[in-house]
Formats: C-alpha cells, structure tokens, sequence
C-alpha cells in the first residue's frame, strides 16, 4: 500500500518527550499543521468518545511510522508507535485516524526536523491552531503525562 493510500484516512502526530525533563515537543510541519504528512481537511472536527464508530480494518500505526520514515526519509529506528492513542476527525470526506508516534532521541531532533521543514514547539507555541488540531494536542498532551 502506498503512502497516499495510507495517509488518505490516517494522520500521524509527531512529538518529542525528555526522560529527564519532561520536556514535550510536538512537529510541526512547514505548512503550520501538526498532523502528518499532511493537514487535516478544513471544517474537520474532533469526535468525542461517545460519538466514534467501530472501524472494521485498522491499521497499524507502525505502517504509518514505517510511511513516514521513508517520506521524511528517516532512520528507521527514530520514531516509534504510541500504543493507546488514536483519534478520529469527523471531516467533510469521511472520519480521518489520527495515531501518535514519539521521537526515541535523548535531545530533541531540532536540526534533523528544519532540515525537513518543519519545527518541534511547545504546546504553547502551538497556541492558534485549527480547533480540531487543538483539540488533538490536548489529548495527545494528556495522553503523554499519563504515560
């Protein structure tokens, strides 16, 4: 399966989290979106829990890690699956997934990350988004604490 057919109803959220520090960063790519390889459609929405279906084929986040590793062209070893975080995005197409993956460095890939056009920044910093995307970084952020 190619990458587009991957991607088509399925996004990756990529961040970073210090083992010392705490420190958490998420990407953001060029385009100012945080989901990758691409941005969720406009008027999308996140779903909340009670308001999700049941999806008969799911695939794998370590598909999508493997997709965008080749993409970004990415050790292989850089990125790994989050387990327990997946999101779905009611947009005008149809539901969009979106899984999280986390940056397995000891110090945040900054230089590797604008060497692809994008930035790692702090929730903060992230301020301004599409509310779906917000809604997104809260949970992943909640997700990543409780981890």
């Amino acid at each position: 399966m190619g990458a587009d057919a991957l991607f088509k109803n399925h996004r990756l959220l990529l961040y970073y989290k210090g083992d010392i520090s705490a420190l958490t960063l998420f990407a953001q790519h060029s385009n100012g979106s945080i989901c990758f390889p691409s941005p969720l459609p406009l008027l999308s929405s996140a779903l909340e829990p009670e308001e999700c279906t049941e999806t008969k084929v799911n695939l794998h986040p370590s598909a999508l890690v493997n997709a965008i590793n080749t993409l970004f062209q990415l050790d292989n070893d850089l990125l790994q699956a989050e387990p327990g975080f997946s999101e779905q995005i009611d947009t005008p197409a149809g539901i969009i997934i979106v899984h999280m993956a986390r940056f397995k460095l000891f110090d945040p890939p900054h230089k590797l990350l604008e060497s692809r056009a994008c930035k790692l920044k702090t929730l903060p910093e992230l301020r301004g988004r599409p509310p779906a995307e917000m809604e997104l970084l809260r949970r992943a952020y909640v997700q990543v604490m409780e981890s």
